[in-house]
This record gives C-alpha cells, structure tokens and sequence, in this order.
C-alpha cells in the first residue's frame, strides 16, 4: 500500500509530493516529487503521528461526574475517592468497551498508539480472576478492536502511601505484591505472539506513593528491557510525603537512588525545583506531560522552559481522558506557562515556531517513552503517520512553516482526515472505520454499568 501527500513533514523539513511506501506497518521507501499512483491513498498533509504516553481508559466513562463542587474544598484528593467509588463497578467486559471507545476516539485525533498505565487488575474485593491477566487481556483485545498501537504497562501498586501503608478499600482492585505482579507481567508478555507486531509491554511501579524502594529494586531487577513509567511529584502533598517519608522530595529521591536513563516516563513532574528540573532533563527520560488532565485536577503547570534549556525529552497523554484531543493538550501546556509566567512562546529554545517544537518534540518523546520506533516520517520507522487537510478553514491562509503552528493553537481536531497506525488505516475521511460498531458496545456498557451507580 502506498500514500500520496501533497505535503508532508520529514526530520528535515517540509517536502511536496512525497509517495509513502508502506510494508508490513512500516515506512519502505519514501519518494519526493513523486506523482500519485492507481491505489494510492491521497492525503493532503501527512505528519509523523503522536503516541499518547499515559492513558487511564476506564476513567474516560467517569467524565463530566466529578464537576460539580460539594461541601468544603476540591482537589485531585476528592477527586481519587470517587474515583475509587466508581471503579468498584466496573466488570471486565464494561472496561473493555470502555477502553475500545477511548482508543478509536485517540485516533480519530490523531494519535497512533497509546501507553495504558493499567491497574484496574483485580475484582471489587481485590480477589484475583481465575486469568489473573483479565483485565490486561480486556485491554489488549480493545486495542485490537481500534487497531491503536499499543504499549500495555501493568502497574505495581501495593500500598496506600510511604512507609508500606495497608492499601485502602478503595484500592483493593489495584493490590498486588511483587511476586504476583511479576507474574501478571510475564503473563502479559506471553500473550505478545497473537496480537500485532507493534505490541509492546512495559512496567509501571505506580509511584513512590504506591510501591516501596525495595520493591522497586526488585521489579526493575527482574525486568531489565523496556519502557518504565512511573507518577512522580503530582501534587504538593504526594511530595511533602515522599520527604518525609523517604528523607528526600520524590525527584531527587528517585535521581539519586535509581538509574533513571532513556527507558523512564516520569508523568507529571509538576512539582519540581529549578535544580531536580535540570537534573531530570539531563537523564534522558522523558517527561510525561498531560496538561488537560493536570489543569482539571489542579495539580499544577510543568516547569517547561527550565527543563526544555536543559535537553529535556517530553510527550502527552490524556490521563484521565476526561478530553481527548492532542490540539488541546499541546495548546494547553503552552497556556499553562504563559499564565504562570505572564509572557508568551515560551516552550521554543531560542527562536522558532513553537506549535512545532510542541508538536515534533511531543512525537519523537512519546515514541521514545512507549519503546516504538515512530516519531518521525523515515524508512525503516513503523508507519504511524496523520494526514490533516489544510485546507481546513482554521489553517488555509497560513504559510507551510506556519501549518504546525495553526494546528496547535488555532485549529481543532477536525482536520485530522485519516490515520495509521503501523500501517493500519484506521480512520479515513475522519472517522474511524469501525466507529458504529464501538460507540454501540459502549453505550450498552454504559447501561448497564449505570443501572449499578
């Protein structure tokens, strides 16, 4: 299969009628100048596609239940405990429409693959299923209904809080220790053989928080290959905790007693000085950024152009997918430091488009932080590839060099025309080829899970 664009992205700039070959789900050859050919797909503009990096799908059913304000003050902590209420709910076969639903409406925006941050494992009293890997495999078996590129990243949560606080009725779901979440690992892994071949799994200590330093010794002991995720400094009262229970801020805790290298997602680091800002860049991890999620929680902004002058690697997630939109997350970590700061263009070193730098630099962290080789328009790469149409009323009087700089802060995610995924054409004419088929399975789910609430 091939595609024809009129104009295109590559790692060195802007090129016009490029002819994609695609083989296998990866990019076989590329032509410039090219002509279309009998067959080809013919797009408009085609850009590396993103990799949404942190994903909690069964969250996205919660949207639109927690905004309204009760008896004295908000935060992301009362937010966890009716989290934790509506979770109690939730069966296997509602998840996995749940999560078909989120995955086919991150393509339609424009995402080809997505890091699921998963540790809904267990049954509402956290008794294990009979498949310890039910909830895993409901996951998988969504991303492959969507046909997203997945990178499943079970999670190690065994605690309520520092010092190996009893976990919580509420987090009862979540509990494992390390033994039996190696296991649910290994089990995962093994089932890599019938899905697609960009499937990936990774591990997610779920936080300082959740997980102990000698667990985490131990599950980065036993899985030395693929990517890390883990929460760090979310909020002021996770790294007041952290001090005081570990003697140092979560940050510098884990700099100092874990090799952090290019394998680690650290998410949100909101919290951050000057100092563990510079510290973190120069790891080479990425800094995993959900600003929609993080503005609706009031965690907090990022200390974005301390870390970007210091080399750092960066991607976004939707998180809690209470919004799915990539031109709202990038546009919304821009605005989080122009209000902070009182100024404007601020993530760009330098001089320069800062809709590209958002969107290029979000491409090529994602990519690193799910271990997939995409991220940019190259032979070789797998084919996660977006084509937008600029044509679009929001971008038609700008300038090629100022196409990236339109989508981000001017347009919404209505330009987005089609969307591979490994080479998987999953949404044509801007919409996703099985959308009637997954919104019907959702809202049934949704019947049924609401006759319970």
């Amino acid at each position: 299969m091939a595609i024809f664009a009129n104009r295109a992205l590559l790692g060195t700039g802007w090129v016009t009628n490029l002819r994609v070959e695609i083989q296998e789900g990866r990019i076989a050859s590329l032509q410039q100048g090219a002509s279309a050919k009998e067959g080809d797909t013919i797009v408009d503009t085609l850009l590396p596609a993103l990799a949404n990096l942190h994903s909690h799908a069964f969250q996205r059913a919660m949207a639109g239940m927690t905004e309204y304000r009760m008896a004295g003050r908000d935060s992301f902590w009362t937010w966890r405990e009716l989290m934790y209420r509506f979770t109690a709910h939730l069966t296997p076969e509602q998840v996995q429409a749940i999560a078909a639903l989120v995955y086919m409406e991150m393509q339609e925006a424009g995402y080809a693959s997505v890091g699921e941050f998963h540790y809904l494992h267990h049954q509402s009293n956290g008794a294990p299923y009979d498949n310890l890997t039910e909830m895993s495999d409901r996951i998988m078996a969504a991303s492959a209904e969507s046909g997203i590129g997945l990178t499943h990243l079970p999670v190690l949560y065994s605690y309520a809080g520092v010092g190996e606080k009893p976990l919580e009725a509420g987090q009862q779901r979540f509990g494992n220790d390390v033994d039996r979440y190696l296991a649910l690992v290994e089990k995962s892994h093994l089932a890599l053989p019938n899905l697609p071949k960009d499937y990936k799994i990774g591990i997610a200590p779920h936080s300082l928080r959740a997980t102990s330093p000698r667990d985490l010794a131990r599950v980065l002991n036993a899985r030395t290959f693929g990517p890390v995720h883990l929460h760090i400094a979310e909020q002021p009262k996770e790294v007041a905790q952290v001090q005081d229970g570990l003697g140092a801020r979560p940050v510098e805790w884990l700099l100092n007693n874990t090799a952090v290298n290019d394998r680690w997602c650290l998410i949100h680091a909101t919290h951050m000085t000057e100092q563990e800002t510079r510290d973190m860049a120069v790891t080479g991890a990425v800094a995993g950024l959900c600003p929609i999620t993080e503005a609706n929680l009031g965690d907090g902004p990022f200390n974005g152009a301390t870390y970007l002058k210091a080399g750092g690697r960066f991607g976004v997630g939707s998180d809690s997918n209470v919004l799915i939109s990539i031109t709202e997350e990038l546009r919304t970590l821009e605005y989080s430091q122009r209000l902070r700061d009182l100024s404007r263009n601020i993530l760009v070193v330098g001089e320069g488009s800062v809709g590209q730098t958002l969107y290029c630099g979000a491409a090529l962290g994602g990519a690193q932080a799910l271990g997939r080789e995409s991220g940019q328009i190259a032979a070789g790469m797998l084919a996660d590839l977006v084509a937008i149409n600029s044509q679009d009323p929001a971008l038609c009087a700008l300038r090629p060099e100022q196409l990236l700089d339109g989508l981000v802060f001017a347009s919404k995610d209505q330009v987005v025309t089609d969307l591979w995924s490994a080479g998987r054409h999953q949404v044509r004419g801007g919409r996703h080829i099985a959308r009637d088929l997954i919104v019907s399975g959702y809202r049934h789910a949704m019947i049924d899970l609401l006759a319970k609430l």
